[in-house]
């Protein structure tokens, strides 16, 4: 029997963006990752947003018309992404204080993401040693970010499997045990396990159509909610606990 393909583009990021305002929130009421039943089922069900968001930005790649706009409009929400991110969850803009993890949003990782490919791909005259030179900076930079340099590396591993969802789900999970590893051992035990929850988002990928949806503003609505929540839970955050870090 042929699965019936129900979700286009805008269903599954709006999937998402309930997925990331679900895990932000609880993030906020329960700070710290407690190993208590609410946040653990929250968490879980928030860890649907990133492998969507990498699915689509490998779409995203592939379809685009111009793939300098693209890039230069996941650059610029990474830059207002980030100011947003440290105030949502009370995170220094001073990278020598604090953790090294968690410093910035994972919009960051999209853009190195998009700009890693498109040296793969586009810089045709350069030499495979000359793309790395660049490439291999460029992904460690992504490291003190949300999802760290686990997320450049899965949008790779994804975009080159494009067409055969479940290679492309394989991918994923090599690179996302690989982040669970660290995570156990240098963040957080519970974040770590809840990691498993990125492997949700197979059946409902399963049922995507490969259609935008007649919702072409869905699209600008994704980008600019994601500092829009963070912003709001920043203030949030403020009134209830006082300007305190709530990030692991």
């Amino acid at each position: 029997m042929t699965l019936k393909k129900l979700f286009n583009s805008n269903y599954l990021k709006l999937i998402a963006i309930i997925a990331m305002t679900i895990d932000h929130g609880t993030d906020l009421l329960y700070p710290g990752f407690p190993a208590e039943p609410i946040p653990l089922i929250l968490h879980f069900i928030g860890r649907l947003t990133a492998p969507i968001m990498w699915f689509f930005v490998c779409e995203g790649y592939h379809y685009t018309k111009d793939v300098k706009k693209y890039m230069l409009r996941l650059g610029i929400f990474a830059i207002i992404s980030h100011f947003a991110y440290c105030f949502g969850f009370g995170i220094s803009l001073n990278p020598f204080k604090g953790s090294v993890f968690n410093r910035t949003s994972v919009m960051y990782p999209l853009f190195i993401a998009v700009a890693t490919l498109y040296l793969e791909e586009h810089m045709t005259t350069w030499k495979a040693w000359q793309k790395r030179a660049i490439q291999i900076p460029l992904v460690l930079s992504a490291f003190p970010a949300d999802w760290s340099c686990i997320a450049v590396l899965a949008i790779h591993g994804m975009y080159n499997e494009r067409g055969n969802l479940e290679k492309q789900m394989l991918k994923m999970a090599q690179w996302v045990l690989v982040y669970g590893v660290v995570s156990y051992f240098f963040v957080s035990k519970v974040y770590a396990l809840e990691l498993v929850g990125v492997l949700m988002i197979y059946p409902l990928l399963k049922l995507y159509n490969g259609e935008r949806g007649k919702a072409k503003w869905m699209k600008w609505f994704f980008y600019l909610y994601y500092p829009a929540h963070l912003i709001i839970i920043g203030i949030i955050r403020i009134v209830v606990y006082g300007n305190v870090n709530i990030c692991l």
